[in-house]
């Protein structure tokens, strides 16, 4: 049986809420794959009551018990005890409490290409203050899986968006792109693009690093020297994407229609564009890896954690993904 676990990630943040509330939607009891969140049982039981939401919660031992998802009843496994439930308020404590969460659901995924891990919000610096080396959830799923390497798909309805680069300051992003690198990202693009979420034959847009793709080398060489090449040898072994382009005119309407998937250089590149196309809606997954996981796309949202103002539209979509790709 098909099963989604769901690690909520920061407990004093929003991704409490929304699966207490997405539980009493509807889309609850039409949604036919189970449901398992991970976490402990009495900071659910004390968020719903600061939201004011009547469910019922059950533990269950294992990840083979038989169940079905009902609205207003939410299934957990508790992996660990969380040292603080108050909501709003970061804690360096309950770092370790995330991390076994989210270990133990990467750990489902892997057991079986039926399990989904659906993650929800965290504050990395909240993590790395705890004394834990902490980048974010696409690289500790890399190092947890022993993958290779790893790719950041963030997605829309309108759009997709991978990253070269993800995490790291802007000054240190020109010399983080090489060729072997871009060449990397774009095979494992590709390959999944088809693999993971049923695109037939993905038509990939490589954006260049500078103003204007670079201008000829007039602004920057590395369009030249490393990315033009890189597109070269990646239509050479059968991809298809076309040599790096300028962002700012990378995401026309008619460049949208005729793109399944950007591959962006660096993480504020091409995310604004995401955002405001879509914001509150769009996902992330992780491809590159041997398990399926998709995650909300936005933050903990500590000013109306237990407020009840919290929108699930990003978890449902990132649940309905996390379906289709098991």
């Amino acid at each position: 049986m098909k099963k989604i676990f769901y690690s909520p990630g920061e407990p004093s943040g929003i991704g409490v809420d929304l699966i207490i509330q997405l539980c009493l939607s509807n889309y609850w009891d039409n949604f036919k794959t189970p449901i398992i969140c991970l976490g402990d049982k009495r900071l659910f039981e004390h968020r719903a009551k600061q939201l004011n939401k009547k469910i019922k919660i059950t533990s269950i031992d294992d990840d083979k018990s038989a169940i079905k998802n009902k609205k207003g009843l939410l299934h957990i496994i508790e992996v660990a005890k969380c040292k603080s439930v108050i909501s709003g308020k970061l804690n360096p404590a309950n770092a370790s409490y995330i991390i076994e969460n989210l270990n133990f659901g990467i750990m489902q995924a892997q057991a079986s290409k039926k399990n989904a891990l659906v993650t929800g919000p965290i504050s990395k610096k909240n993590i790395i203050d705890s004394g834990i080396k902490f980048s974010g959830h696409t690289e500790w799923i890399q190092a947890m899986t022993k993958s290779n390497d790893v790719l950041m798909l963030l997605s829309a309805k309108q759009l997709r968006v991978a990253l070269v680069t993800t995490h790291i300051p802007l000054i240190k992003v020109a010399e983080s792109i090489t060729k072997k690198k871009v060449i990397a990202k774009a095979i494992i693009l590709n390959e999944d693009l088809k693999s993971k979420l049923k695109v037939k034959a993905p038509r990939l847009v490589m954006l260049g690093l500078n103003p204007h793709a670079g201008e000829g080398g007039t602004i920057g060489s590395e369009e030249s020297l490393i990315l033009k090449p890189a597109a070269e040898y990646l239509r050479k072994v059968g991809i298809n994407i076309c040599d790096p382009i300028s962002a700012d005119t990378a995401f026309t309407q008619n460049m949208l229609k005729k793109t399944d998937a950007y591959l962006a250089m660096y993480h504020d590149q091409a995310l604004p564009v995401l955002k405001a196309l879509s914001f509150g809606e769009g996902i992330n997954i992780t491809l590159g890896v041997p398990i399926v996981r998709t995650s909300v796309d936005h933050g903990v949202a500590l000013d109306i954690a237990g407020s009840g103002k919290a929108s699930f539209s990003s978890l449902q979509n990132a649940l309905n993904t996390a379906k289709s790709m098991i």
